[in-house]
């Protein structure tokens, strides 16, 4: 893949906390020169990308970030007040305890809240596959694709692990399995072309990753 190809599927990301206007207003110019596929922010600096971008790359936010452990409730709200502010895309983190004990219907029910308040937008869910096991990971597939979201997304990138091949390749055969209307992002701990390029080949349509610029961008000229 050419370095072009691969940040085209880029969600250009900057989440610490520590961010500063400054940061955002330079992560919002490396976006538009490298042409990637949104760049994601915290809730705050929505409108100023939003402003800073005026339509060209699409703005995307984080509901519930990062424990996922807020209420439906709330996230509903954050998910409404980003898109009135700007956003086009939301990555909502689910409940992980929830999900960890069984209480499908809590989580299930999430979802489609949020899925509602979001309705004409993109929906990404992160399912933090770090903290699940294997038939975990198959129900929460299922669960996302009933909710009507557009991706599963592995991490936060903020928990004890991120995205692996061995997840993306059972994500990918969940859905093409059961013909679930999913697509995938791999985010977490995504630092080399080789990384990128293999969770593309392996099924991912998203990266998230704040490396990939830094990486890819210089090789844009040549």
């Amino acid at each position: 893949m050419t370095p072009a190809d691969i940040l085209s599927h880029v969600d250009h990301t900057l989440l610490k906390p520590e961010a500063t206007a400054a940061d955002i207003e330079a992560l919002c110019g490396e976006a538009l020169r490298c042409s990637v596929a949104s760049v994601c922010v915290n809730p705050r600096f929505v409108p100023l990308c939003a402003g800073l971008l005026g339509g060209r790359i699409p703005v995307c936010t984080v509901i519930g970030f990062p424990l996922g452990a807020s209420s439906a409730a709330v996230k509903v709200f954050e998910a409404r007040e980003a898109i009135s502010s700007g956003a086009d895309e939301v990555d909502l983190v689910i409940p992980i305890g929830a999900l960890r004990s069984g209480a499908l219907g809590e989580v299930s029910r999430e979802l489609f809240a949020v899925r509602e308040a979001s309705a004409g937008k993109v929906l990404k869910v992160i399912v933090e596959t770090c903290l699940l096991n294997e038939e975990q990971k198959r129900t929460v597939c299922r669960l996302v694709a009933e909710s009507g979201a557009d991706y599963i997304k592995t991490s936060t990138g903020f928990s004890t692990g991120g995205a692996t091949a061995e997840d993306i390749s059972l994500f990918a055969r969940e859905i093409a399995c059961h013909l679930y209307p999913l697509k995938i992002k791999a985010s977490g701990g995504i630092r080399t072309r080789a990384d990128m390029e293999r969770f593309l080949a392996l099924g991912a349509d998203r990266l998230g990753c704040s490396a990939a610029v830094s990486l890819l961008g210089p090789l844009l000229d040549r």
